[in-house]
């Protein structure tokens, strides 16, 4: 057995979920906070069978869509504020970061 931790942006939350339960995972949402846009995001657990791994990894790569965006740096600490010129970059946000870990036992009450 296999738990697949996925870190997913909250636009795309509800499309992963609905997704992977369709195809019959359980999957658990917990609510987390990316550190680079300090944005929200969603924490994925999911338990798989070894054999259903690449297909709950496909579901979620193709609902977990990336997308470039403009954002405004933030000053780093320490930094002189009269130097610091905010200019919008653009960046891509979204997709999945994908873990999977094997698991020693598992249970359900």
């Amino acid at each position: 057995m296999k738990l697949i931790i996925g870190v997913v942006q909250d636009a795309d939350c509800a499309a992963v979920v609905e997704g992977l339960t369709s195809r019959g995972y359980r999957a658990t949402k917990l609510a987390s906070t990316g550190g680079f846009l300090r944005e929200g995001n969603a924490t994925l657990l999911v338990g798989v069978e070894d054999d259903q791994v690449e297909d709950a990894v496909a579901v979620i790569a193709r609902l977990a869509r990336a997308r470039e965006r403009l954002v405004t740096p933030l000053a780093s600490a320490g930094a002189p504020m009269e130097a610091y010129a905010p200019y919008p970059v653009e960046v891509v946000v979204g997709g999945a970061t994908l873990f999977v870990l094997d698991v020693e036992r598992f249970e359900r009450f």
